[in-house]
């Protein structure tokens, strides 16, 4: 597995780094200065920039970059719509290889019509679908759509590590004690969390088995996240779908 850079941005973003030797790839980049002065304390190449969705906190910085560095492949999700940007155009299935690694592209609508993820050797970059602890807000795309996107990614291996592009972890576990409040793994991992935020340390990347014990939105064929459900919509709710919905509808106010 070849070494992920965590590159800061804006007040939460996270830009992700995947570096071989003296050339690199990057993940959404939403600006462009903090990677350049990465790439130029490391003595590195960018090779290739891959955007998972068409939000400027995630491309604001791709035509800086492609400034810089000219000779760099821009990958774009085939059903966003990105203007201003030209590059290769990616749809579920689709295979990226660099310097013998060998992405996936994952379609997972839901935040946006889009939105694709990026898998590779146990690694996930995921954009805004999946956080550590929840999900991302339903802008264009059906609660059913990003219900189907999360199960797809869901089915990954357990070992998967997960790069979102947002530190929310802190925020997401406050819901998710609301929705389980008995749930030891979730009380566990927030004092985890808790103590590394306070230390100044990212709370990413995460694995999928443990977010299939702390991120409710993955867990919403558990009784426990059911009922919780139900007792905030006040109705029977008789699909993990519906149960679904009501807890992005939740978490949306909370």
């Amino acid at each position: 597995m070849p070494p992920v850079i965590t590159i800061p941005a804006f007040n939460d973003n996270y830009i992700w780094l995947i570096r071989h030797e003296n050339h690199c790839l990057v993940v959404d980049p939403g600006s462009a200065e903090p990677v350049l002065e990465r790439l130029a304390a490391l003595n590195l190449t960018l090779d290739a920039i891959l955007i998972t969705h068409h939000h400027k906190d995630h491309t604001g910085g791709v035509a800086d970059l492609l400034a810089a560095f000219p000779l760099a492949r821009l990958y774009l999700p085939q059903h966003d719509e990105l203007p201003g940007l030209t590059g290769t155009r990616v749809e579920h299935g689709d295979t990226i290889r660099w310097h013998g690694l060998t992405l996936t592209v994952i379609h997972v609508p839901g935040h946006t019509r889009g939105h694709v993820a990026y898998y590779s050797d146990g690694m996930l970059f995921c954009g805004d679908t999946l956080f550590s602890a929840g999900c991302g807000r339903l802008f264009e795309g059906t609660a059913e759509q990003m219900y189907d996107s999360l199960e797809r990614l869901k089915s990954l291996p357990d070992e998967t590590l997960i790069y979102p592009a947002h530190e929310y972890t802190m925020a997401n576990l406050r819901f998710a004690l609301a929705v389980e409040p008995e749930n030891p793994a979730i009380t566990a991992y927030t004092r985890e969390i808790s103590k590394r935020r306070q230390q100044g340390v990212p709370s990413l990347p995460t694995r999928l088995e443990l977010e299939k014990q702390v991120n409710v939105f993955l867990r919403c064929n558990h009784d426990s996240v059911k009922f919780s459900a139900e007792k905030h919509q006040l109705s029977q709710l008789d699909t993990p779908q519906d149960v679904f919905r009501v807890l992005r509808a939740w978490k949306d106010v909370f």
